[in-house]
């Protein structure tokens, strides 16, 4: 029975995970499939071995807390692993830890394969020769992902779409959700998205929340939903909701769900973006990590970047606004987001030229077929 190594970390990765585990299923139900992930992708149906949904960072001093629990999960792996090696190991994102994964794996010689890739193509950083160097195929999302790591010299490399156009296809229209949420047709319903990682709660979501206060003076009849992420922020979130007066409330109810049902997201940049430009829904995207950690980007490693938000990279283009680090005021914020609410029309019609860039429907299964291609 073919056995296959799965790992990611944090949200979003658990969520693309879980759909590459269903998809596998559905080729082949006997499948051995251990992952390094979260809950979401043992419901799938893999076995779990660790579960990295909380040990993600962004951030040069941000990941420093991360590091001695990424050195003793590796030395687990090596232990538990080593005496029965998979005989395919799948990286999703996530490239602190799956990096050295993926070195402590290639002398077992069994085929390395990064679903979902590290953004070398916007970030430059010094991952990509160790990339080049240990896997032996990508299986890139966006087009130019597929171009930069063929480029570089990736063995083999297949662009096979983005997950999410599957994962979205069939989700609620606005209606729908908003008959499950019990909220009114009319009612102005904002959806707050700060985080997933501890990090950006602590950095993004004060500023959101200020945000959203400033809206609710100019506008005191919206409302505004935060899907909890982790059940660990729920007082904090709701502590600060009292503090700053706002009608918001914290639900556990799919995120998606409020996403489809919201006039409007605020959101930090990741994988959410792309489920909110799917659903239609108008966005402004923030991000901030610390001072230093910004200072050290400029002006030692030179960071330059031509967006954040991976709606904006895919097209390489600004389809919905972003504010980064000092530029993410509550006031620019308010802005922005209160012209996108009562504007929706012009950001819906950049999203069209967004969702072709995506790929065709199907990605998961192509990517799970040439998984199995090696099995």
């Amino acid at each position: 029975m073919p056995r296959i190594l799965i790992s990611t970390g944090e949200v979003s990765g658990d969520l693309q995970g879980a759909l590459l585990i269903q998809a596998l299923r559905r080729l082949r139900p006997e499948l051995d499939i251990l992952a390094i992930g979260g809950e979401r992708m043992a419901q799938a149906g893999a076995r779990l071995l660790a579960n990295t949904t909380q040990m993600g960072s962004i951030g040069l001093l941000e990941h420093l807390p991360f590091v001695f629990p990424t050195l003793r999960l590796l030395q687990k792996m090596r232990r538990e692993l080593t005496p029965q090696p998979p005989d395919v190991v799948v990286l999703i994102d996530y490239v602190g830890f799956n990096l050295p994964l993926a070195r402590l794996c290639k002398p077992w010689g069994c085929p390395l394969i990064y679903y979902i890739a590290p953004q070398e193509w916007v970030w430059r950083t010094a991952n990509t020769p160790s990339i080049v160097a240990l896997i032996d195929q990508v299986l890139a999302v966006f087009p130019q992902e597929a171009a930069y790591y063929q480029k570089a010299g990736v063995p083999q490399v297949e662009w096979v779409g983005h997950p999410l156009v599957d994962a979205l296809a069939a989700a609620e229209s606005r209606q729908e959700a908003r008959q499950q949420l019990g909220i009114a047709p009319a009612q102005k319903m904002v959806a707050l998205l700060p985080a997933s990682r501890r990090q950006e709660l602590k950095y993004l979501w004060p500023v959101m929340a200020q945000t959203a206060q400033q809206m609710q003076h100019q506008c005191p009849d919206i409302e505004f939903w935060l899907p909890l992420a982790l059940p660990e922020y729920q007082a904090q979130l709701e502590r600060d909701i009292r503090r700053y007066r706002l009608r918001a409330r914290v639900v556990t109810e799919s995120p998606r769900r409020v996403i489809a049902a919201a006039d409007l997201a605020l959101a930090k940049s990741g994988t959410v973006n792309l489920e909110i430009a799917l659903l239609d829904v108008p966005q402004v995207v923030l991000y901030r990590v610390s001072p230093v950690t910004a200072w050290l980007a400029r002006h030692v490693l030179r960071f330059q970047i031509p967006f954040m938000s991976p709606v904006n990279l895919v097209v390489m283009r600004e389809i919905i606004p972003e504010l980064l680090q000092e530029q993410a005021t509550p006031r620019r914020l308010t802005q922005l987001a209160l012209e996108h609410l009562h504007q929706p029309a012009p950001v819906r019609q950049r999203y069209r030229e967004f969702r072709q860039a995506l790929g065709n429907p199907g990605a998961t299964e192509r990517a799970a077929q040439v998984i199995l291609n090696y099995c």
